[in-house]
């Protein structure tokens, strides 16, 4: 890492390093390979490709651009979420606007806000939730499946879909009338020989 880049972080100590060191557990490489692949196929070469591990990783998505770039690419021509700069901003609060807008941009989408990393997580390292978020964009974009997905549709699960069912007013009628077996049945049911409180 360049000097720049830890300009900030000391060693950590204790209970800090802990925190430090179970984040960097969660990163998951493989999931790395495969979310790289991904985001290549879907914006294409110019996007480039990271170092590897977590920290090329991090700093290939800090910029919030590549982020951009792939939630643009899940739209269709004329309705691109994310405005992209024509330079890369370089000062730290313009890349985490960038990275709001692709956050807001995901959860517009579909992503789920407890799928959704915070805009500092990319900063502090914690580059696992950024991992997560992706895998959750890319299961979205496959199971939507309306021709803006590329790549290997195996790359992620399906997501579960809402299956709505349609009563009549009369088969809505008799289930008011329906005691579930879940609520019991009091039939025998009496006080009798109980005693509370007393030795």
């Amino acid at each position: 890492p360049r000097a720049a880049d830890m300009a900030n972080k000391g060693p950590a100590y204790g209970m800090s390093r802990d925190v430090q060191s179970k984040i960097e557990k969660k990163y998951d490489d493989e999931l790395e390979d495969r979310l790289v692949e991904w985001i290549v196929a879907q914006c294409g070469a110019a996007v480039g490709r990271p170092e590897r591990g977590r920290l090329g990783f991090q700093v290939w998505l800090k910029n919030g651009i590549v982020l951009s770039r792939l939630v643009n690419s899940l739209y269709p021509d004329g309705s691109k979420p994310v405005k992209i700069p024509d330079t890369p901003p370089t000062m730290v609060f313009k890349q985490m606007e960038q990275i709001a807008q692709f956050l807001k941009a995901a959860e517009d989408y579909g992503v789920v806000k407890t799928d959704v990393f915070q805009t500092v997580d990319l900063f502090e390292g914690a580059v696992a939730a950024g991992q997560r978020t992706l895998m959750a964009l890319g299961s979205l974009a496959v199971t939507k499946n309306d021709g803006h997905y590329h790549g290997d549709p195996n790359w992620f699960m399906k997501k579960a879909q809402e299956h709505k069912r349609e009563f009549t007013e009369s088969q809505l009628k008799e289930g008011k009338n329906v005691i579930g077996l879940q609520m019991g049945s009091n039939k025998g049911a009496s006080q009798a020989g109980m005693s509370y409180g007393r030795p």
